[in-house]
């Protein structure tokens, strides 16, 4: 609990100053006012987060968290937990639809093992963080304990600062894998809000009807069950969530707490974005969302967030792939801001 304590009490707002210097600047340029739309707010706030007018996202790094989930027991998924592992490998072997989608973005991939039923080799070039295989079925009992959820959001922030020790990093997208994962980050969203599970459950990896059904029920089950407190996000995540939920929160506490903004992915990133931002909402101010996932509960946690997605792409994949994506957008911004020239600069008086 240290190092989450002294992470949350590190994390400052961003640069206001800078921030309305951009606003300024983008006001003057020669070009009608607000006719970049969405890429104007962007890289004010990138602006704000670095504390320069000309940011640079060179070195980009997506963190893709592994991690099982007992609830498949359940038979809330298409596929067997087996698959969770195998991704790992091709992950790290460069095939995987994040390798390529990264590539393209200019970034690059690294894996984290927060909880994969698997003994992978120790010389497998991931992040060894596992804190045991699997959670619990949130069926039927607690996912994890209160220890083992502080355990997942400080080995996220772990993840941060070990990859500042390899060199610089100026913005991180985080991405998922684990078989089962829509459950527990439906039954987060759904506890946090209120809201009844049939609202916000989707079908995940491809499930039909009856199986839907069958999935609404189990969380709602779940719920019921551990009645997780709303007040208290590490109640929540231990209660319902997953130990690659708790980690991509740390991701998220880590990077705000070292002024590094970062971009999630879809329903399960976004999951581990909102219990980082209930737990310190001072990340909101360094978060972007990638884009809007085919999940229904995924709107509900931007609505909760106060994020509007930036794609619209009808992924629903995870991996990190919409982050990937999305990074082009960010890149696009801050170019935006830092190249294109004033009226002042290019000679014309009295435009505004």
């Amino acid at each position: 609990m240290k190092i989450l304590e002294k992470t949350i009490n590190r994390i400052e707002s961003t640069d206001s100053i800078i921030y309305k210097k951009a606003l300024d600047r983008l006001a003057q340029q020669a070009r009608p006012a607000g006719s970049l739309g969405v890429l104007e707010p962007l890289s004010a706030r990138l602006a704000g987060i670095k504390g320069v007018l000309d940011v640079r996202l060179t070195e980009k790094v997506i963190v893709t968290c592994a991690g099982d989930h007992g609830v498949v027991a359940e038979g809330v998924s298409l596929f067997p937990q087996e698959v969770t592992a195998r991704m790992v490998y091709n992950f790290v072997n460069g095939g995987a639809s994040i390798s390529v989608l990264a590539h393209h973005a200019g970034a690059r991939v690294v894996v984290a093992d927060l909880g994969v039923n698997h003994d992978f080799e120790q010389d497998l070039p991931i992040f060894h963080k596992k804190i045991r295989k699997a959670t619990g079925n949130l069926a039927v009992e607690p996912a994890m304990t209160r220890d083992e959820a502080v355990r997942s959001i400080e080995a996220g922030i772990e993840i941060v600062d070990e990859l500042l020790k390899q060199g610089p990093v100026d913005i991180i997208g985080t991405g998922d894998m684990g078989i089962g994962n829509t459950t527990p980050s439906t039954a987060i969203i759904a506890a946090f809000s209120g809201i009844q599970p049939e609202k916000l459950t989707g079908r995940g990896t491809g499930i039909d009807d009856k199986t839907l059904q069958h999935k609404i029920e189990v969380i709602e089950r779940g719920i019921e069950l551990h009645k997780p407190n709303p007040d208290d996000p590490v109640d929540v995540l231990s209660k319902l969530g997953g130990f690659e939920i708790g980690a991509l929160a740390g991701l998220v506490i880590g990077a705000a707490g070292r002024k590094i903004p970062v971009i999630c992915d879809g329903l399960i990133s976004t999951a581990g974005a909102l219990i980082a931002c209930e737990l310190a909402p001072l990340t909101k101010e360094y978060l972007f969302a990638s884009h809007n996932s085919v999940e229904a509960g995924h709107k509900f946690m931007f609505d909760r967030l106060g994020l509007s997605p930036l794609l619209d792409l009808k992924f629903r994949l995870g991996e990190g792939t919409g982050a990937a994506v999305a990074m082009e957008i960010l890149d696009a911004a801050t170019r935006v801001l830092a190249e294109i020239k004033t009226f002042e600069e290019v000679g014309i008086k009295g435009a505004h």
